[in-house]
């Protein structure tokens, strides 16, 4: 089972104890082992320590899936759980993270999300993912 994120790129500190034990239940109930995550905020980084830490007490794999190749401003200190999904060489740069974001959706059964307005990226994936059927978990 796979599983992706979704949240406010100024997500608080305050909400990191809930979401490791949501992806910590979602390893232990459902067999979630695969997980998707982007790199635009604190949200997303979040998951990203979360679940590397959660990498060396569970069988899981984690990929954080970029929009743009790495370069000069954009550069990771591992890029060995990075990927650049196929195809999205040829996306236009301004719909990078839009396409890279439907992607994950259709890879994934669970999207687990941090929503508390209803307009920008994170709500409006959110509502893609409740669209498209998929297991939506908020926190």
């Amino acid at each position: 089972m796979i599983c992706t994120f979704f949240g406010h790129k100024d997500a608080p500190k305050q909400i990191e104890k809930t979401l490791r034990e949501k992806i910590e239940e979602l390893i232990l109930t459902e067999n979630v082992n695969y997980f998707y995550v982007g790199n635009n905020g604190n949200f997303d980084s979040m998951v990203s320590h979360i679940l590397r830490d959660l990498s060396e007490k569970y069988d899981i794999t984690y990929r954080i899936v970029l929009a743009y190749m790495p370069d000069e401003k954009n550069r990771f200190d591992d890029s060995s759980n990075t990927i650049l999904p196929e195809g999205i060489e040829s996306v236009p740069k301004r719909f990078a993270i839009s396409w890279r974001n439907k992607w994950m959706i259709k890879q994934s059964d669970f999207v687990v999300t941090y929503v508390t307005r209803t307009v920008g990226g994170a709500a409006q994936f959110k509502q893609l993912a409740e669209k498209k059927n998929k297991t939506v978990i908020s926190v």
